[in-house]
Formats: structure tokens, C-alpha cells, sequence
């Protein structure tokens, strides 16, 4: 029963109107509808447009226009779904940019008023000084919202002892299509049209429901028809969660808050296998902990390939399946002991075990459960997983044997899945290999889905235990209930929704499960020949785009680095989820056209920083950077590009000119870079007129140092090291290099220099020009090429350059050796110093040193800061690592014409107040160039370099 996709004329008319009767924006163009287009599962719907209302006379205005002209109305929280109730050819209301408040914490009555935008970590920020919390936590819980929770009935980790999103709803106010506005829940009359009509419903469908409704804690699949009982209360409110948006509009909500343990603790149980594991749930329940999830060895497997420097699943106990115990109590003993007391309890059946109670560490083993659905859903090869069945929900007392049948459905299916989910109530998550590009793989995948839904069914489960049927289950719901009960979950939206244009095609009168799966529907037109290798995704730019699978870890505003525009625009254009779906419909030409030249994702990928944040952060591994890169590539081939492609993106070509000049011609430069010839400079360059032109240094670092030793390798007793002398330590920065070349020779290696100027391209490379950052790394690498060879270490001291020798030349090198040895073969300056911290700490002669660190989003994404941080505790250094993010400037991003504002706004949201804030005494560590000069033109202070923190410990340089 797909409905086509409304052409611009079709809805010229109603975006008229909706301009007119909405305040808030209201958005029809090609770039909207295709980033709604998706949400986090298998399906791809087209919206008619978006609507983002300012408040609820907004909402009601939207769908009474709506209703006027008889087009389905979708009311979407954070596009997280994964059965596809999030996409449909409708309008949707964007309640998360102004409906998104906290209205009011009762602590007395425990309950919180709130609007259906507001983010779930928001609600538990505001009710943690009440010592209270909000039960339901889905993995999604620092992005999801409240209006998607109800819509979903979520539940998260901590169900077996809060219970789910329906057990923790009080009241409700809704809106109908046809404009009624509804007050919904226990203590409220319940009269008029609507409680009527579900009064008789209840009446005649009461006995079976009674009879079909499985008694199950995470029954989640159809309507909640039994809150429509007398023993239920006949509430209105709770039969509303769930109703995946099908039914009514939520407007506000009042919600339970429950009493939040301060303190916490986790048993990690170790077992053979999950299936083991999954035997033992109903012990460990019956010492009621907060949580019991469950992991399976191939999570962890995958977790591992995604990120090798991955530490938090080291300390895992032995086993090849775990259960996360989480204990609560008013102090860390009493948390401890409850954890410890399960792991007593478990001994008997041969359980391994640790206990974990630092918040640090805790937090690092969560984040192994809560990536889970984006850590399986790629191998390191590129083969591809998706969701489907990812959800359903069994007894806890027969966990174990559904696992051990639904493993042996998989394999007669010849399908593979990783899996891990909420064990303690008999729920499991699972990304399946899915084929989805074939017309025979998607006919096996509905043959899968047919058996999956009995077999849970067989088990006296639900087919949804959490996420809903949306379009993913919805069509197998008569396998689980009765003729009867899906008459009566037709009759029950037909009372809120006559007209049937509330999310149509969802839960009743589906939609067919095998349509609309978006990437059959979203198969690439443009011929998929990249520049780039893209050997993750198996040397396709197209596979790339669909690495995307919407879980919107990018649209949260804290923690990590991705992504920049987004956190300082609050667009979803500016997010890695909202530009991987414009290439997507790029690549498949039926809504985004124009291929290469379209003008919106053009205008998409413009405020991309290139932090590669996403790479690190994203849990699919998302590397918009790289999809850049080949947008520009592609769409600039044999063409004029921008100005600023061939002054910053050439920079190094410059500089090279540049170091060749005497001192006082240099001079001579930088004078004229402050006045009128450097506003025509800037002018002519594409450089943004707010940005300084950082002063050239007067001599080079390797200007007179072209021997391929210094004076102190005779001397040396640890051997050979090369250093990498790229282009902005050596002509910006040279003092960093002299005091990393100090710091080493302290240390008793013979420092080397190449015998001429090497770059690893990346300039050349962010700017989508491919060809000639071959050129200038193929001719770096041949350079270096006797050190790599040899073994001989090669020390990099900008991370950016560093991060591009280990990571990016492999992707513009496919196959060269010396790509190969500079992987392994090139190190940072904080992993060479770490080797040595005992000879540090006995070497400091400045003790009691302060800094804040700002890391570089290059290492961030690919290096690492785990030795930074070990170096600067064996030179004695009291470090604070910020949490800030991308400072803002990312190489050429900021000093971009028209970029001034978000950089800057990114460097405010954190980095900027934290370096204001400091003591004077602090020294602000960035060894980025980017980093120090976006510090130094916001005129904070000078920032320093790790090599010049260590020469000033060792008493090697002045105080900077």
C-alpha cells in the first residue's frame, strides 16, 4: 500500500497555508524532505514537508490545517525508531526545537509535567536534585524524547525495576485530527466522544483480551487495550503510549519519577556463551537489581575490529556472554555489596565475575551496550547488518531456549547477527545480514521475518519489546493475536482517528514489511567509480552513504567531539545523520537530483568541519570527512574550484615558496598580511575578512638543518628517530620542533630530518583535491622511505599530519607498501615520550605544573590521547582533559569566507569560557596548529605544544 510521493504542485497549496498559520518554520524544500526521509531503521518514506511548531497553539494550527486539506500528520521526536514508524509520506511535526521544556518537577507527588520534545537526559538532569528519576532509558537516552518514548512505549536497561514508558505515564493532553483536544489519564473525568466509544470497545473486547494478551513485562507489539479494563483503571492516558503517533497528537505530559539510587555498582558476569547467560536471568532477578542486559561474544568482536584501541571490554571477565548486574544503594559500600552479592549468588553456576563501581569505568562499559546497535551493524570488511528483528521479547524463564532456537533459525536462513539486549526481561536485540539490495534477499528476509514472529509467538512472547511494530512488524501482528483483537485494534484508533491520517499504514491496516525498505528503493544512479578507496565499505562510495543507520548519536549537544555545526546550528542539515541522508538520496537521484552539483548537499558538506569526530564518536563509524572529500572531488573535476581551494588548499605549496626567503622579507610579509594588502589577500583568497593571517614564522625549522643528523647523534644511546617536519610546525611553529627535538635528544635518541620538505597532502586532500595530494604524499613517503624500511620510528608533532599518514594515506594509497609502514610505522610525540615516563618522572626539574588540555579532533578520531595523558602525569603535570570538542577552526574550515560564526561558536561552547576561566598559571596545552590559533585570534592566551610542556618540566626551555 505504498502512496506516492506528492509532486511540489500537489502541495504548493498546503504549504501556503501552513506558512500562513504556523508561526513556527515550515519547510517543503528538496533538502527537508530527504533528511526526514529515514529514521533508524530499514524504511525510507518522502515527507510532504515539516513543520516546526513554537507551542501547542502551533501544533493545533498545523493539523487543523492539515485536516482541511485531508493530508496524514506524523508527530516525530528524534528519528531513533527503528521499525519505521518515524517515515511516512506525511507532514511531520518537529516538536524537538521549541516544544522541548521542563514545565514543572512535583518532588512531593514525584511527577514532572513535560513537553513532548524534551530530551530524556534533560528530564533526568532536572529531577536528579530531587533525588528522583524518570525509570525508562533507552541506549538512545541523550538524544530520545519524551513524545517518542510514549509514542514507543520505551523501556531501556532498567525495566525490570522501573518497567516501561506505559507503567511510568500519569496524564496526557492530546489533540485529535479533527482538532479535539483531550485531557487524558486517572483523576480525570473520562466523558464525551472518545471515552465512550472505548468504554463499550472495552466492554466487548474485555474476555479477549484477557484471554490473547501475553502476561509479559515487555509487551510492547499492538495497542494497550488492557488499560481500557476496570481492573486497569480505564486509563486513557496509558492506552495512548504506544500508539506509535497512529492516534492523537501528545500536546504535554505528566510523568512518575522514581526514587534514583546515588550511588551504583556493577556485577560484569562472565559465562561460556549467551546462551548460558540468558539460563541464569531469573536468579539474578530475584535479588531485584536495576538492570540485567546481556552481551554476546560477536558484540564484542565487532566492538574490537571497529575500534582496536578500545580498552573498556579488557576488563571484561572470561566468557563468550556477559550480564550487566547493575546494583544500587545510599553509599558505594552498600552499592558494592548488592553487586557482590549477586556475584555470590551466581557462583554456584560457575559464573566469572568483577565488580566495577569507579563512574569512569562504569560509563566505559556502558557505552560497549549502548553503541551495540551501531557496533554490529558493520563489519570490518563492510558487510552490512540491519535491523528488522531486532526486538521481540519472551518470557525471562525461557530466554535461553528462544535463544537456542532463534540461533538455529538463523542458520537455516543462512543469516549471521550479533546480539545483546535487555536479558533480564527476556529481550533481545540482534542486527541480521540481511540482503536488501535483491529482489531474492528480500523475499528471504520477509520468509525470516514470518518464522521469527512464530517463534516467539511459540514462546508466549511479544514481537516488539520495546521498539515498536511500526512498519517492520505491524503486518505479522495477526500471527500473534486473534481475528478478534485486530478488529478491536482497528476500532480503537478509528474512535481517535476516524479519518484514518494520523501516521497512516502503522500498527493497523499496515503497510507490507518488505516495502519501502530503503536500500532497495534507494539503489544508486550515479556510476560508483570513487577517488578515494573507501576500503571500509568495500571500494564503494555508495555503500559508504548507507553506512548511516540513523541512531543519532550526532544530535546530541555534549560528550565527544561530532559534530561541530550541528551542537553551534541545532540543524539537522549541519549533523552526520542529515548529510549522510543527502548523499544517500544524491546517490539514488529520485528526490536530491543533480548528482555531483546538487546545491544541497553542496550547501550541507560546506559547514562540515572535516573534525572526523564522526569516525570516533559515530557507533557505525560514519567518516564524513572522507565523503567530503569525494563530494568535492567529484563535483570540482575539470572545473574552476573555489578561491579558497587554491590558497589554503595549496598552502603548503606557499609556504614552501615562502621558506625560501630571507628573514626580513618575511617580515616584510606578515607586516603586510595586518594591513590593506592582506585584506585584498583575504579578499582574493576566499578567506572570511574577520580572520588574521597567522604570522609565517622568520626562519623555517629545517631551513640550515638539511643534514640528515643533529649535532647530538653521537652522543645518542637509544638509537635512530625521524622527525616528520610538517608544514605548519616548520613554518609557523619551529619553536615546538626545537623543543621536541630537545626533549628527545634528553632522552637519548639521534634525531633525523628528511633530506627535503615532506606533507602528508591533507590540505590538498580536505579540499576534495585527490590527484595532487597523491602527488605531494607518494613523493613524501618515497622520501622517508629509507626510515620506514629500516623501522626506524617517525615522530609527528601536529596530529592532524600524524592522523593522515596513519589513517587517510591508505585511503589515497590503496595497496602501496610505504601507505602500509607509515600505519604501523609513524608515531605520535606522547607515544615515543610514554615509553619512557619512569626516565620523565625522575628528569622533572619544574614540578607542580597546571594545564588544560584541548585535543585535536584528528587524534581524537584516530590517535588517541591515552599516552598524552600518561606523559603528563610522569612529568607531574595536574592535568584537565577537556570534554570541549572541536575547537572550531579545523584547518581550513574556519579562515573560509562565511564559516566566521559557527567557528567561533564552536570554540564558545566549551573551550573559550574553560581557557577564560583558568588561572593564569594553567598553561592551555594544544598541539594542534588549528587548536593555537583559534586560541590565539580569540585572544585568550598562548597556548603551548605537549613537546614545549615537556622542555619547560625538564628544565630544557624557559617558561613559555
Amino acid at each position: 500500500m505504498s502512496t506516492p510521493h506528492p509532486t511540489s504542485s500537489d502541495t504548493s497549496d498546503l504549504h501556503a497555508d501552513l506558512a500562513k498559520a504556523v508561526r513556527g518554520p515550515v519547510r517543503f524544500d528538496t533538502a527537508t524532505r530527504a533528511m526526514y526521509s529515514a529514521d533508524a531503521s530499514n524504511y525510507r518514506r518522502v515527507p510532504i514537508g515539516l513543520v516546526t511548531p513554537l507551542d501547542p497553539d502551533d501544533v493545533e494550527a498545523a493539523v487543523s490545517v492539515c485536516s482541511t486539506h485531508g493530508v496524514p500528520v506524523l508527530p516525530r521526536g528524534a528519528g531513533t525508531s527503528i521499525a519505521g514508524q518515524a517515515v511516512n509520506t506525511a507532514v511531520v511535526l518537529d516538536f524537538t526545537k521549541h516544544l522541548n521544556r521542563v514545565l514543572e518537577i512535583d518532588p512531593e507527588a514525584r511527577t514532572a509535567r513535560v513537553q513532548p520534545g524534551l530530551v530524556l537526559d534533560a528530564l533526568r538532569d532536572a529531577a536528579r536534585p530531587h533525588g528522583l528519576t524518570f525509570g525508562p532509558d533507552p541506549s538512545t537516552h541523550n538524544r530520545c524524547t519524551l513524545g517518542g518514548m510514549i509514542g514507543n512505549n520505551a523501556c531501556g536497561s532498567h525495566s525490570v525495576a522501573w518497567g516501561k514508558t506505559v507503567d511510568n505515564v500519569h496524564a496526557l493532553d492530546v489533540l485529535t485530527y479533527r482538532g479535539e483536544y483531550l485531557q487524558l489519564g486517572r483523576g480525570v473525568p473520562a466523558t464525551g466522544r472518545v471515552p465512550d466509544a472505548l468504554r463499550k470497545l472495552a466492554e466487548r473486547a474485555g474476555d479477549g483480551v484477557r484471554a490473547s494478551f501475553p502476561d509479559l513485562t515487555r509487551r510492547v507489539s499492538g495497542y494497550n487495550l488492557d488499560q481500557l479494563l476496570p481492573e486497569k483503571g480505564f486509563d486513557l492516558a496509558r492506552a495512548v503510549v504506544g500508539t506509535e503517533g497512529t492516534c492523537v497528537t501528545v500536546l504535554e505530559a505528566t510523568v512518575r519519577l522514581v526514587e534514583s539510587p546515588p550511588v551504583r555498582a556493577l556485577a560484569v558476569l562472565g559465562f561460556p556463551d549467551a546462551y548460558l547467560a540468558a539460563d541464569h536471568v531469573t536468579v539474578v532477578r530475584d535479588l531485584r537489581p536495576l538492570t540485567i542486559e546481556g552481551m554476546d561474544a560477536g558484540l564484542i568482536a565487532a566492538l574490537r575490529a571497529h575500534n582496536p584501541a578500545e580498552t573498556a571490554s579488557r576488563t571484561l571477565p572470561e566468557g563468550g556472554g556477559w550480564l550487566y548486574v547493575e546494583t544500587g544503594g545510599a553509599t558505594r559500600a552498600e552499592a558494592e555489596a548488592a553487586a557482590h552479592a549477586v556475584v555470590t549468588a551466581m557462583k554456584p553456576y560457575g559464573a566469572t565475575s568483577v565488580v566495577v563501581s569507579d563512574p569512569a569505568a562504569m560509563k566505559a562499559l556502558w557505552r560497549i551496550r549502548e553503541d551495540g546497535a551501531g557496533i554490529v551493524t558493520r563489519s570490518p570488511d563492510g558487510g552490512e547488518a540491519w535491523p528488522g528483528w531486532e526486538d521481540a521479547a519472551v518470557p525471562p524463564e525461557r530466554f535461553g531456549a528462544y535463544l537456542r532456537e532463534f540461533d538455529a533459525l538463523l542458520s537455516r536462513h543462512r543469516r549471521r547477527g550479533a546480539y545483546y539486549g535487555h536479558f533480564g526481561d527476556g529481550c533481545l536485540h540482534i542486527r541480521i545480514d540481511f540482503d536488501l539490495a535483491s529482489s531474492t534477499g528480500i523475499a528471504d528476509f520477509r520468509s525470516f521475518m514470518e518464522d521469527a514472529a512464530d517463534l516467539a509467538v511459540a514462546h508466549g512472547g511479544s514481537l516488539s519489546g520495546e521498539h515498536g511494530d511500526g512498519a517492520a512488524r505491524a503486518e505479522l501482528l495477526p500471527r500473534m493475536y486473534p481475528p478478534e483483537i485486530i478488529a478491536a485494534f482497528e476500532e480503537f484508533k478509528g474512535v481517535w482517528d476516524p479519518d484514518d491520517r494520523m501516521n497512516p499504514g502503522r500498527v493497523v491496516r499496515p503497510a507490507k514489511l518488505d516495502e519501502d525498505l530503503r536500500v532497495f528503493v534507494g539503489m544508486p544512479t550515479l556510476p560508483d567509480e570513487p577517488v578515494l578507496a573507501f576500503g571500509h565499505d568495500r571500494g564503494s562510495f555508495t555503500r559508504a552513504t548507507r553506512r548511516c543507520l540513523g541512531v543519532g548519536k550526532c544530535i546530541t549537544d555534549h560528550g565527544g567531539v561530532m559534530c561541530p555545526s550541528y551542537r553551534a546550528t541545532g540543524e539537522e542539515m549541519h549533523s552526520t545523520r542529515g548529510r549522510a541522508r543527502l548523499l544517500f538520496e544524491m546517490a539514488s537521484g529520485e528526490v536530491v537530483t543533480g548528482g555531483w552539483q546538487s546545491p544541497e548537499v553542496a550547501e550541507a558538506l560546506d559547514m562540515c568541519l572535516s573534525c572526523k569526530g564522526c569516525k570516533r564518536d559515530c557507533p557505525v563509524g560514519v567518516d564524513m570527512a572522507a565523503y567530503k572529500t569525494e563530494f568535492l572531488a567529484q563535483r570540482y573535476r575539470r572545473k574552476l574550484r573555489p578561491a579558497s581551494h587554491y590558497s589554503m588548499g595549496a598552502l603548503p605549496r606557499w609556504l614552501l615558496l615562502v621558506g625560501w626567503l630571507p628573514a626580513r622579507m618575511v617580515d616584510g610579509l606578515n607586516a603586510a598580511g595586518r594591513g590593506r594588502l592582506g585584506a585584498l589577500a583575504k579578499r582574493v583568497g576566499g578567506i572570511d575578512p574577520q580572520r588574521a593571517i597567522p604570522p609565517i614564522a622568520r626562519r623555517r625549522y629545517t631551513g640550515g638543518r638539511r643534514s640528515r643528523r643533529h649535532a647530538g647523534a653521537a652522543n645518542a644511546s637509544r638509537g635512530r628517530l625521524l622527525l616528520w617536519p610538517d608544514t605548519f610546525t616548520n613554518h609557523f611553529d619551529p619553536t615546538v620542533a626545537a623543543d621536541a627535538v630537545a626533549v628527545l635528544e634528553r632522552l637519548g635518541y639521534a634525531v633525523e630530518l628528511p633530506p627535503r620538505e615532506v606533507c602528508c597532502g591533507l590540505t590538498w586532500t580536505s579540499t576534495g583535491q585527490v590527484d595532487t595530494a597523491r602527488r605531494v604524499l607518494r613523493r613524501s613517503l618515497r622520501t622517508v622511505e629509507p626510515w620506514l624500511l629500516e623501522g626506524v620510528p617517525v615522530v609527528g608533532l601536529e596530529p592532524s599530519c600524524t592522523a593522515a599518514l596513519r589513517a587517510d594515506a591508505a585511503e589515497l594509497l590503496p595497496g602501496d607498501p610505504l601507505a602500509g609502514l607509515a600505519a604501523t610505522g609513524v608515531r605520535t610525540f606522547a607515544e615515543l615520550l610514554a615509553e619512557h615516563a619512569d626516565e620523565l618522572r625522575d628528569g622533572v626539574v619544574t614540578p607542580g605544573l597546571r594545564a588544560l588540555v584541548q585535543v585535536h579532533c584528528h587524534q581524537h578520531a584516530e590517535l588517541g590521547t591515552d599516552d598524552d595523558r600518561a606523559v603528563m602525569a610522569a612529568l607531574g603535570v595536574e592535568a584537565e582533559v577537556l570534554d570541549s570538542g572541536c575547537c572550531g577552526l579545523a584547518g581550513n574550515f574556519g579562515f573560509e569566507k562565511g564559516h566566521y560564526d559557527v567557528s567561533m561558536a564552536c570554540a564558545e561552547r566549551v573551550l573559550l569560557p574553560a581557557v577564560r576561566a583558568a588561572d593564569p598559571a594553567v598553561a592551555v596545552v594544544a598541539d594542534g596548529f588549528s587548536c593555537r590559533t583559534q586560541l590565539r585570534q580569540a585572544g585568550t592566551r598562548e597556548p603551548v605544544h605537549l613537546a614545549q610542556l615537556a622542555a619547560h618540566a625538564l628544565g630544557l626551555t624557559p617558561t613559555s
